[in-house]
């Protein structure tokens, strides 16, 4: 079904990477990351990663941060427009597919390596078939959840990135009222995003009495990384209970007795600030259902280009994913 050179993209609202597989099996071949905004659409940007190789796609599998629909997508958090049958006209394409980017995550489970993961605290191991979550925030949030019955995966894509979300706990209720809302709303995108991480340490800061602070989100890693006293720190660990919090709701959500998987451009960098125990309270705290939540485990992602491997599988073995070829195909 995908003719080999595959070109496999995750295209998202701040970063854009592009790989090539060769042949079905084969690892795929990093051609670039570049910032979203240098290029004005998506053929542009495949245009430049190509220049690192001489192998020329005959399909493409993509992956987008936003909506597909009819085989386009606007990306949520960037002025891209990708659409699908346009690519395939560029490139001279046999076959392409457009998915969400957290539909390709949850299908890019299955091809994770042990390696790449790192636990989350203690609890039972995952059960094996069993339904399984992959979450992760960076420039947006992302959802997804992966089934697999009689040897096939079947995704499940999700917007629940913008539903709203409330304080819990004196703390949060301390600080919520000061938090910055996007379109008159606090969502768990606007919440839980890169964004999101600046949003809280401001609210915080003014809830405390301090004067505004003009810090960016890296700064706030930077100087939480450095200074475990720091009110950065305090702030990493008041988003991570958020997010252990929404991570435990998601996993109630799909009875995600498979486990969750935390994924995005974030996690990965405050890694060592995460307190496992303090993560597991927060996601466990669901009575009457804490039982079932006890038993779900908890996993941090940490191979960035993970989804690109994903996607290279779907493309080595269509068969083996429920994925409605015959309708989204772009050619």
């Amino acid at each position: 079904m995908f003719a080999y050179p595959v070109l496999v993209a995750d295209i998202g609202g701040t970063n854009s990477r592009f790989s090539i597989v060769a042949e079905p099996g084969h690892d795929p071949q990093m051609l670039g990351r570049f910032q979203t905004a240098d290029f004005p659409g998506p053929v542009d940007a495949i245009k430049a990663a190509l220049t690192k190789t001489d192998l020329v796609p005959k399909s493409m599998v993509i992956c987008v941060a936003g909506p597909v629909v009819d085989q386009r997508c606007h990306l949520t958090n960037a002025a891209w427009t990708i659409d699908g049958r346009e690519i395939g006209k560029a490139f001279r394409l046999t076959s392409g597919l457009l998915l969400n980017d957290f539909e390709a995550q949850a299908l890019s489970l299955p091809a994770l390596r042990t390696e790449w993961l790192k636990q989350i605290g203690e609890a039972a191991p995952s059960a094996g078939g069993a339904m399984r979550v992959i979450l992760g925030p960076g420039t947006g949030l992302g959802i997804g959840a992966l089934l697999t019955l009689d040897g096939r995966h079947i995704p499940l894509a999700s917007e629940s990135c913008h539903v709203d979300l409330g304080p819990v706990g004196k703390e949060e209720e301390a600080f919520w009222p000061y938090l910055q809302k996007v379109y008159d709303r606090n969502t768990t995108e606007s919440v839980m995003s890169g964004p999101g991480l600046v949003r809280i340490h401001r609210a915080r800061m003014i809830a405390r009495g301090f004067p505004v602070p003009a810090e960016d989100g890296v700064s706030i890693v930077n100087v939480a990384l450095d200074d475990p006293n720091s009110e950065e720190r305090s702030t990493i660990n008041a988003y991570m209970k958020i997010i252990a919090r929404f991570a435990g709701d998601v996993a109630i959500t799909f009875l995600a007795a498979g486990g969750v998987t935390l994924a995005g451009g974030i996690l990965p960098r405050i890694a060592s600030m995460i307190d496992g125990a303090a993560f597991r309270r927060a996601f466990e705290a669901k009575a009457p259902v804490d039982a079932l939540t006890r038993r779900i485990s908890t996993r941090l992602l940490m191979e960035p280009d993970a989804v690109l491997y994903g996607m290279a599988a779907i493309a080595a073995e269509p068969t083996r994913y429920a994925i409605d070829y015959r309708e989204r195909n772009w050619v």
